[in-house]
């Protein structure tokens, strides 16, 4: 039997990565191709040797190729994805992601959707490449801030299993539960409905390979969080607070959540946002409306840095509002506000994954109820 290569690579087109639904060709999965004979082998890059989709792609490659050459032998060796350590951690979801970010906060109205949001698209400005994913299921933000309320994802069908396309915008993609349900529709979900949301945006959307992945979380230390930290590998977290004292309190709450022995995430690092109030008129002037000192003390609990401080400046809210966020807004304030809060959690983030071990997914434990 006469054995064409390119049609054997033509038929491997047609097998699809389960993470990213890229052919695997495309994906750069596929290694040492050989024929002799009526034998073919070839290697297939997989995450990790104990991965689930080993088998699924295996089986998937098998059959691709004896569609075009029913009496064929066919050999697939998988091996290891080298590189990136926290990727090929086993059952992550998502191993083409380097790193993981959760923006959090311990009590709501802070500001942290439009800290995760500017803090993305700054990072994109800086040219990695960052998706956005909001966690934020009871209110998400996400739709509004970045000028996508009333979108609604597109779904494809992989290995006969339906995912989710995230929507794009400023080159970021994005996913939330604001793209499924209607605007006004309120969400009223019990512990293990929302555990599964959470992974379902993990285990069934097509994320492309990410330098960052923005997680905005709702307040608190919930069901959410609890799902995330047993799902994924979490690179570390970003703390936003406001300057009050009671702001503080329950962000130093939100926070030690992540600190606990058997989670043990790091802490990159705090922002203060609404830190002053800066009129427009008056650029140079600060008027300290809650308070100081809080992003500092928060910073120094966690032997961590203060990322920066966000003033309270009409833009910002009004950017939020029409979908055009500060970050991408023609005022320098409040831009280089943003964009020294991604460069100084840039710079935690490499010292963060060059000084530690990568992040373990949390196991199942009776302590979290």
């Amino acid at each position: 039997m006469n054995i064409d290569k390119q049609a054997i690579i033509t038929a491997l087109r047609t097998v699809q990565d389960p993470n990213t639904g890229q052919d695997i060709l495309t994906a750069k999965m596929v290694e040492d191709l050989e024929v002799k004979g009526n034998d073919i082998s070839f290697t297939i890059i997989v995450p990790s040797v104990k991965s689930p989709i080993k088998n699924q792609l295996t089986f998937a490659c098998i059959g691709a190729v004896n569609s075009v050459y029913p009496d064929a032998e066919v050999h697939v060796h998988a091996k290891a994805a080298g590189g990136d350590k926290t990727a090929n951690t086993p059952n992550n979801p998502i191993p083409h992601i380097k790193n993981v970010i959760a923006v959090a906060s311990g009590k709501g109205g802070v500001g942290k959707s439009t800290v995760a949001v500017n803090l993305a698209l700054s990072l994109q400005k800086m040219g990695l490449a960052v998706g956005i994913l909001d966690l934020d299921l009871y209110g998400p933000s996400v739709p509004t801030m970045m000028g996508l309320a009333g979108q609604k994802p597109a779904i494809r069908d992989v290995q006969g299993k339906a995912k989710l396309i995230p929507i794009e915008q400023f080159g970021i993609p994005t996913m939330s539960v604001g793209y499924i349900i209607e605007p006004d529709q309120a969400v009223v979900l019990r512990g293990p409905r929302l555990g599964g949301i959470v992974k379902q945006f993990f285990q069934d959307c097509l994320w492309p390979k990410l330098d960052c992945l923005i997680l905005d979380l709702p307040p608190g230390t919930g069901d959410v969080q609890l799902t995330l930290i047993q799902t994924v590998p979490i690179t570390g977290v970003v703390m936003v607070t406001t300057p009050q004292q009671v702001a503080y309190a329950d962000a130093l709450k939100g926070m030690n959540m992540f600190r606990l022995e058997n989670i043990n995430v790091p802490i990159l690092g705090v922002v203060e946002n609404m830190a002053w109030f800066t009129p427009k008129e008056l650029p140079d002037n600060k008027y300290y409306i809650f308070g100081e000192g809080a992003g500092k003390r928060l910073a120094k609990e966690a032997n961590t840095v203060l990322l920066g401080q966000v003033p309270i400046v009409q833009g910002i809210r009004e950017g939020g509002d029409e979908g055009k966020p500060a970050a991408w807004g023609d005022d320098d304030l409040t831009r280089k506000a943003f964009e020294d809060i991604a460069k100084n959690m840039l710079r935690q983030m490499t010292i963060r994954n060059e000084m530690m071990q990568p992040t373990s997914i949390v196991k199942t434990s009776k302590d979290f109820g």
